[in-house]
C-alpha cells in the first residue's frame, strides 16, 4: 500500500514538474514542433514516467535529467532566434515542391514525400486541381503552404472596393446554463438586458441554454440544449 501511495505522489510531482518545464520551453502545437522539439518532448516524457515509478532508485536523478533537457531546449531556442544557420540545421528548411507548373523531384526526395501523398495533402488543403496552384511549399514543420493562382484566389471585399467595418470577437455570455458575468459586463450589458433578450427569444430558463453569445452589434445568439440521439451518418 505504501508503494502505491508513493507512485501516486511521484506521478503528481512529475506531472507538476513536467508542466513547469513545458511552460519554460514555450507553448507549441504538435504540428508546430520541429524534429528537435519532438525528440526532446518524447525524452522528457519518458523520464517523467521513470520518475513516477522510481520506488527503489533515487527519483532526483530523473528529475535532474528532465531539468537539463528543458534547459538545453531553452538555450537552443535562444540561439535559434539569433543565429540563422543554427536555426536551419535544427528546424530544417522550407522546400519548394511545385512552382509555376513544375514539380521538383529532388525536393520531394528530401521531404520523404511521394506523389500520391502530396496530392492527398493538396486535397486536404482544398485544392483538387494542381493547375489552380502557383506554388506549393513544404514548411519545416511538415505542413504544406499553398499559393493559389491570382484568378483562383477567393474574392475579398477589398477586391470589390467595399469598405466593411472590422469584425470583433464574439463573446460567450452563457456556457452550459451558467451566466458568465464578467464577459456579460465586458459587452456593456447586464443581467437585466440578458433576461429581456432571452425572454424575447422564448427562453425563460437559463438552465436549458447550452451556449449564448453576444457579437459586436449587441446581437444575442442562443443555442438550446438537446439530448436527442441521432444516427451517425459517417459510421
Amino acid at each position: 500500500m505504501e508503494e502505491i501511495f508513493k507512485i501516486i505522489a511521484l506521478s503528481i510531482s512529475s506531472l507538476f514538474v513536467l508542466f513547469l518545464l513545458t511552460k519554460l520551453m514555450g507553448n507549441k502545437e504538435i504540428s508546430q514542433l520541429s524534429m528537435f522539439d519532438y525528440v526532446i518532448g518524447i525524452t522528457i516524457g519518458s523520464i517523467a514516467a521513470e520518475m513516477a515509478t522510481s520506488l527503489e532508485n533515487d527519483f532526483t536523478q530523473p528529475l535532474v535529467a528532465m531539468i537539463v533537457y528543458a534547459l538545453i531546449t531553452f538555450i537552443i531556442s535562444i540561439i535559434n532566434s539569433k543565429i540563422l544557420k543554427v536555426r536551419r540545421v535544427i528546424n530544417g528548411e522550407s522546400l519548394v515542391l511545385y512552382n509555376n507548373g513544375k514539380m521538383y523531384r529532388n525536393n520531394f526526395k528530401k521531404a520523404k514525400l511521394d506523389l500520391s501523398e502530396f496530392l492527398m495533402l493538396c486535397r486536404n488543403g482544398g485544392y483538387f486541381n494542381l493547375s489552380d496552384l502557383e506554388t506549393v511549399i513544404m514548411e519545416p514543420n511538415g505542413k504544406l503552404s499553398f499559393l493559389p493562382k491570382t484568378n483562383k484566389k477567393p474574392v475579398t471585399p477589398s477586391d470589390m472596393n467595399l469598405n466593411l467595418p472590422d469584425e470583433k470577437v464574439v463573446v460567450n455570455v452563457i456556457l452550459d446554463g451558467k451566466v458568465l458575468i464578467k464577459n456579460l459586463l465586458d459587452t456593456g450589458n447586464d443581467e437585466i438586458w440578458l433576461e429581456k433578450q432571452l425572454s424575447s427569444q422564448g427562453f425563460n430558463n437559463i438552465n436549458e441554454i447550452f451556449l449564448a453569445t453576444c457579437d459586436s452589434n449587441n446581437n444575442l445568439s442562443v443555442y438550446k440544449k438537446y439530448n436527442i440521439n441521432t444516427q451517425d451518418v459517417f459510421e
